[in-house]
């Protein structure tokens, strides 16, 4: 079984997209220079088709038009991740939460910010799953895999923070 992939142009720079060839689900979502970041590996099969959803729904988001993503989304990750990116998909378009409030909704200690923190920096399907939305307990805007300019692009565009 191999993966399927293209490159989408967005405002935010090129856009690396890759899905489970039998469900269609999207696996990852990752942008040049992105800290564990995915490339197109020999094996790999690009079909840009396969990918005319999300395509379509990264174009209205990015357009302003768009405040929720209904694809189908499959990241691999241990069992604290998962519970960690599936509360990422709480945080609203146009808002922000932190660390420790992440780590609050799934019920994870304070201790356990750091921990936290490493999913969502692990986080492979970036945009899609929001992990851009969480900040330090400041309001500082810290750390983000795709970089902070990327980060702070998409909070302006969602209008959490201003231009």
């Amino acid at each position: 079984m191999t993966t399927l992939w293209t490159n989408l142009d967005s405002p935010v720079g090129p856009l690396l997209i890759t899905a489970d060839p039998v469900s269609g689900a999207l696996t990852s979502l990752s942008v040049p220079g992105q800290k564990g970041g995915r490339s197109v590996q020999e094996d790999w099969r690009h079909e840009p088709g396969a990918f005319r959803d999300a395509e379509e729904q990264l174009a209205a988001y990015f357009a302003g038009e768009l405040k929720e993503f209904r694809l189908p989304l499959r990241a691999e990750g241990t069992a604290f991740r998962a519970r960690v990116w599936e509360a990422l998909d709480t945080v609203p378009y146009g808002g922000t939460t932190t660390y420790g409030e992440i780590a609050a909704r799934i019920g994870a200690p304070r201790a356990a910010v750091r921990a936290v923190g490493g999913a969502i920096g692990a986080n492979p399907l970036l945009i899609l799953r929001p992990c851009h939305r969480v900040i330090g307990a400041n309001g500082t805007l810290t750390g983000y895999a795709g970089g902070l300019p990327r980060k702070t692009a998409l909070l302006t565009l969602e209008g959490a923070l201003r231009a």
